[in-house]
């Protein structure tokens, strides 16, 4: 069945439907993540996007439920070139296109994933829709999200590890993996819904505050709620919950022109000039001007020099842009969830 898939700017490309029958509109982001694809649909900072996958051949390994970041998929739509109909992995459960029908995503392949990249990258995110109609030159509007991470937040609390350490883990949209980390160091991880106060953060040895979706300066009820309890517990923070850190410490954010998304996003630790390849997916980034003088800017993004990481000296207080995975070889950012565990005193 012929798809159409419409930018903001008035392109249309023309491809072949996969997912589910109908029509969506969201926010247009390219992945420049190789593989990942489930992880990326799943991930709840998808929320409202729809997805254009620069690697050109998507599907390869099927689908494989226990690699989800998630209970569903968070992205609106899914663009690619090449959909893979018959996967060879020996975890596959199934196809990639049966997966997204099952989820009710709508998606389209056989379009020019490198020139609609290159049209973000030119003139920015956008509006886009996906769908089966003959594009009648309709201007296409964005729906406007201010409760993107109340929506996908837990709705109730609940528990992962059984440590000595109690970490109050405030869910703005969280991967599962983040969690599990956690948890596999020894800590007791209690998720909390979005709007958890600051007595309840401040009853536990520490905070983590998570990644998510959106534009973070419709969080600025969370951030007061977080400047109650800043530097009275330890703090790491990753991704959205960064820019709720810096903003409850009176630092602006600002929308980035295309944003970050995909796994190898190359970020500079600036002390010793090493250099991470990274996992992002936001829109938005602290503005370095706006800091703090006790905020130091610990990290930095090599393509657009926004801020990737901020130590606020004294405050046992931590945070990152990109997501923190621990590993062999160069990607491994252990050592931050060891300082973090260090600043709690609790072992690792």
């Amino acid at each position: 069945m012929k798809a159409y898939l419409t930018l903001e700017n008035g392109s249309v490309f023309e491809g072949t439907l996969i997912g589910a029958e109908g029509e969506t509109v969201g926010e247009i982001v390219f992945s420049t993540t190789m593989g990942s694809y489930i992880e990326a649909l799943t991930d709840p900072a998808s929320y409202g996007q729809i997805l254009v996958q620069t690697f050109p051949l998507i599907g390869n390994y099927g689908m494989i439920y226990s690699d989800m970041e998630s209970d569903k998929i968070h992205a609106k739509g899914y663009v690619v070139r090449e959909m893979c109909d018959i996967p060879s992995n020996f975890r596959c459960e199934g196809t990639l296109d049966s997966f997204l029908k099952e989820q009710g995503i709508v998606g389209i392949c056989g379009v020019d994933t490198r020139e609609i990249t290159k049209i973000i990258r030119e003139e920015g995110t956008m509006a886009a829709r996906i769908t089966t109609k003959a594009p009648d030159g309709e201007k296409i509007t964005l729906p406007e999200i201010k409760d993107a991470a109340a929506e996908v937040s837990t709705k109730e609390k609940y528990t992962v590890g059984e440590g000595k350490v109690k970490i109050a883990f405030l869910d703005l949209g969280t991967k599962k993996s983040a969690v599990n980390v956690l948890a596999s160091r020894g800590a007791s991880v209690d998720v909390l819904p979005f709007g958890t106060k600051a007595d309840e953060l401040l009853s536990y040895d520490a905070i983590y505050l998570s990644d998510g979706p959106g534009n973070p300066d419709d969080l600025k009820e969370i951030a007061e709620e977080i400047k109650k309890v800043f530097g009275k517990k330890p703090i790491l923070a990753t991704g959205l919950g960064h820019q709720i850190l810096a903003m409850a410490n009176g630092a602006k954010c600002e929308k980035l022109h295309h944003g970050h998304h995909g796994a190898n996003q190359p970020v500079k630790q600036i002390e010793s000039g090493r250099v991470y390849i990274t996992l992002q997916n936001h829109n938005f980034a602290v503005s370095s001007d706006s800091l703090p003088d006790f905020a130091k800017v610990t990290y930095e993004n090599l393509n657009d020099k926004s801020v990737e990481g901020i130590e606020y000296i004294g405050k046992d207080a931590l945070s990152l842009q990109f997501a923190l995975i621990e590993g062999e070889g160069p990607n491994e950012t252990g050592f931050l969830y060891n300082k973090y565990f260090e600043m709690i005193g609790g072992k690792h």
